[in-house]
């Protein structure tokens, strides 16, 4: 429970740092009317209500895919229950994992810039230095990232708990400042403001979503502290710091108008203030930390599901098998934290591109449990309406008031979403396109063997591992060994590997042997989608069924293909560009499959495409 308060809620955890100030902002509050700051305040506390603790807390966190969340296991779930994996599930998935990889970009530069502005209050003459601050913070965070969080991860929860208690009694302390802000807790005054704002309170709204971003992190890091913790942690310390914070910044403002500029930080005693913006800025630090592990977290199962290119994965702790750094991944978030930073300038200017990503991600959710309820779990289709819609509605408008942002900043996140979206078809597609055209001229494996046995080439002593995509032809690093070479090692395993649509697989079924000849078998091994598919260890469960080698005298096959382009091949010529610049990038087979790299031997063959 302390580790998912240190980590699950970070992002959550610091939006009171801007939440009421920007939604106070967007409804152009003057000062004058008291029923305006209610309203704000009592749509912040039935929103969370709403999505957060209806919505995760008590239906979603109940989709577990053997106890992983995200997106990408609703997805999995979701397969399952209708026994196929249909183009429609799998672009709802890519949009799901693009529109968080671009939240993942902004939650830092703005959750950060929010804390290191307190600096201004406590000393005026800071301001110009804000930016240059954010960014020295920003690149050490990042810098870090290789050593592996598990260092400084223990200090997480603490440091979490200091915060929602420190927000929570500074709310205490202001509540009695204007008791009327308790009528708040009504959701009849949050109708009110919509109703007498009509249209216009779109704008609001969209300020408004700002309380509960992150709250998609309930559900994405169940996998690392189980659901009963995360929904004890809400329960008794979370909702209630979050709701008292929210309660007693309205009561301060009711109070003291002119404190609209930044409540947050005004609530505080001069004394206290200082240590305040220190705190808030570890906050908003582990808050990042958060957001940025799940953005390694999800790109490694992206590659697991072959969505994108392999990307070289780094495993940073011994005892957790999570904790992993992604260099290629942690370069492009760095790149562009830094250039929203500058770009911006202020968390007041970011807040506009702040909201979209998260707003997308989690109407994708709901879709996706929609299917997942009715199919699935075979909940009668009134109960799913009647439970689904009326959030999927908020949701929707929280959507179209936070695209009404869209020219102030809101195209960023769509821009960056866009962008992975069209790499992730262009990969897909383009690795399609591959298969198809090496199948053309691929030799079947039964085939092979079979010629094989009538004209032997010289056999030398030990054993060969070819790994191919497809299990029933040839594998060509085998026919480039076969003719340059002209030999056939004396045991042969073709080895494909595959990922499951489950976070794990137990040993038991991570391999499956069929003996073709006296010289070949053909192995399948499957990972799941959360798993390292290291394929020596996988090997080791081989010979624990019979087979008879020696893996230190074990040979390694790959074939490396290299792409170049040729006109009026099946792509488009831009998108044949960008997926020989994709494969470029794909980090090293022999690393990624966890091979021994004084044993692998790579066949080289190019492609034209």
């Amino acid at each position: 429970m302390l580790g998912s308060i240190g980590v699950v809620y970070g992002d959550i955890g610091t939006s009171p740092l801007y939440a009421l100030r920007e939604s106070l902002h967007g409804a152009g509050w003057d000062g004058r009317d008291g029923s305006e700051v209610v309203g704000i305040v009592s749509l912040l506390l039935w929103t969370l209500v709403l999505i957060v603790t209806v919505k995760y807390v008590l239906l979603i966190m109940r989709a577990d895919n053997r106890g992983e969340g995200g997106t990408l296991s609703l997805v999995a779930l979701v397969q399952q229950a209708l026994k196929r994996r249909p183009g429609w599930l799998i672009a709802i998935g890519v949009v799901g994992i693009s529109l968080f990889f671009g939240d993942a970009m902004i939650t830092p530069a703005m959750s950060v810039l929010s804390a290191v502005e307190g600096m201004a209050i406590v000393a005026p003459s800071f301001a110009p230095y804000v930016v240059p601050a954010t960014l020295g913070i920003i690149i050490g965070l990042f810098l870090f990232q290789a050593q592996g969080t598990e260092r400084v991860s223990i200090l997480f929860g603490p440091i979490m708990v200091v915060w929602f208690l420190t927000m929570a009694a500074l709310g205490l302390y202001h509540l009695g400042d204007n008791s009327e802000i308790l009528i708040a807790l009504n959701p009849l005054h949050a109708f009110q403001f919509l109703g007498r704002h009509g249209l216009g309170s779109f704008l609001v709204l969209g300020s408004v979503f700002l309380a509960v971003t992150g709250g998609e992190a309930l559900y994405a890091d169940m996998g690392h502290f189980g659901r009963r913790p995360i929904r004890i942690a809400w329960a008794i310390l979370v909702f209630p710091a979050l709701a008292i914070s929210y309660l007693g910044q309205g009561a301060f403002v009711l109070n003291h108008p002119e404190a609209v500029t930044d409540p947050f930080f005004l609530m505080a005693p001069p004394s206290l203030l200082l240590p305040l913006v220190v705190l808030a800025t570890a906050a908003t630090v582990i808050a990042s930390q958060a957001v940025i592990s799940g953005a390694f977290s999800m790109m490694q199962q992206a590659v697991q599901m072959g969505l994108l290119p392999r990307l070289e994965i780094r495993h940073t702790s011994e005892t957790q098998h999570g904790q992993i750094y992604m260099p290629k991944v942690n370069a492009i978030l760095l790149t562009a934290v830094i250039c929203l930073v500058i770009a911006f300038g202020s968390s007041t200017r970011l807040a506009s591109a702040y909201g979209i990503a998260v707003t997308g991600d989690m109407v994708i959710t709901s879709i996706l449990a929609f299917v997942l309820f009715s199919r699935a779990w075979k909940w009668p289709l009134p109960v799913v309406i009647a439970v689904i819609v009326p959030i999927l509605t908020v949701e929707l408008m929280f959507l179209a008031a936070n695209m009404m942002k869209l020219h102030d900043g809101g195209y960023v996140p769509v821009a960056i979403a866009t962008s992975m979206c069209i790499l992730i078809w262009s990969w897909v597609r383009g690795t399609r396109h591959v298969k198809k055209k090496a199948a053309d001229s691929a030799i079947s494996l039964v085939k092979l063997i079979a010629m094989l046995t009538k004209s032997q080439p010289m056999s030398v002593p030990g054993t060969a591992v070819f790994l191919t995509q497809d299990p029933d032809t040839a594998p060509s690093a085998l026919l480039h060994n076969i003719k340059h070479n002209r030999v056939l090692h004396s045991q042969n395993f073709i080895v494909t590997v595959m990922v499951a649509n489950t976070p794990t697989v137990s040993d038991e079924k991570k391999i499956t042997m069929e003996r073709l000849s006296d010289r070949f078998i053909r192995i399948i091994m499957t990972f799941g989608y959360m798993e390292t598919p290291n394929v020596p260890k996988a090997l080791s469960l081989a010979r624990k069924r019979g087979e008879k080698f020696d893996i230190m005298t074990t040979s390694f096959f790959l074939n490396r293909r290299t792409f170049r382009s040729a006109r009026n091949q099946g792509l488009p010529f831009w998108q044949e560009r960008l997926f020989i610049g994709l494969s470029k990038s794909a980090a090293d087979a022999t690393a990624f499959y966890c091979l021994p790299s004084n044993r692998v031997v790579e066949m080289g063959q190019q492609m034209a495409i």
